[in-house]
């Protein structure tokens, strides 16, 4: 049997870090990577894609509302 170890990761934005997305990246078969509303900045963004491909985790979308102060819980 194969299981799929999943995290949502890469949430920070600017100088903010939300997680630890390196020690995670460990330990996950597959992520995903907050894409900007909610959470995360390109850079960030970018950042988390290549440390996610660099050891083999498959990356997926983690989308969100345009709520970055809510950080996407708030009713939109």
């Amino acid at each position: 049997m194969e299981i799929d170890l999943n995290a949502d990761l890469g949430e920070g934005f600017g100088p903010y870090r939300m997680g630890e997305d390196e020690a995670m990246l460990d330990i996950v078969s597959s992520a995903n990577v907050a894409c900007g509303y909610h959470a995360g900045d390109p850079v960030i963004m970018d950042t988390t894609v290549r440390m996610a491909l660099a050891r083999g985790v498959e990356v997926g979308a983690h989308v969100g509302f345009p709520d970055l102060l809510g950080f996407g819980r708030r009713q939109i």
